[in-house]
C-alpha cells in the first residue's frame, strides 16, 4: 500500500505564492508518476500537473502553465507544487496522486491514478 501525505496549504492573498509538498511512503514502484489535482467547492476535480519519478518534461493543465511548477525529489520521495501569482479562483483542496502504471506517458485524468492523498486546503483571498 502507498501513503501520500500533502502539506503546505493555507491562506494567502491574491498575487502570493505557496509551495505544496506530497510525501510518498509505503510500497514503491520502479516506474511511476505523480500528479496534482484540485477540487473547488461545487466543482469537479481538475488536473493541475504531473511528473514522472525519473524526471523529464512535466505535464501541465494549459490554464495553469507559467504560474504553477511541479518538481520532485527522488531522494526523499517527495513531489512539490510551486504556485505563484495565485488568484482567488485557485482556491480549492489540492490532492496529490500516484500512477503506478506509468510507462512513459503522463495523464491528466483522475481515473488513471491509483493512490490519493487526503488533500490540503488552499485559500486565496482577494
Amino acid at each position: 500500500q502507498v501513503q501520500l501525505q500533502e502539506s503546505g496549504g493555507g491562506l494567502v492573498q491574491a498575487g502570493g505564492s505557496l509551495r505544496l509538498s506530497c510525501a510518498a511512503s509505503g510500497r514503491t514502484f520502479s516506474r511511476y508518476a505523480m500528479g496534482w489535482f484540485r477540487q473547488a467547492p461545487g466543482k469537479e476535480r481538475e488536473f493541475v500537473a504531473a511528473i514522472s519519478w525519473g524526471g523529464g518534461t512535466p505535464y501541465y493543465a494549459d490554464s495553469l502553465k507559467g504560474r504553477f511548477t511541479i518538481s520532485r525529489d527522488g531522494a526523499s520521495d517527495t513531489v512539490y507544487l510551486q504556485m505563484d501569482s495565485l488568484k482567488p479562483e485557485d482556491t480549492a483542496v489540492y490532492y496529490c496522486a500516484l500512477d503506478r502504471r506509468y510507462s512513459g506517458t503522463l495523464y491528466g485524468v483522475s481515473d488513471r491514478y491509483d493512490y490519493w492523498g487526503q488533500g490540503t486546503q488552499v485559500t486565496v483571498s482577494s
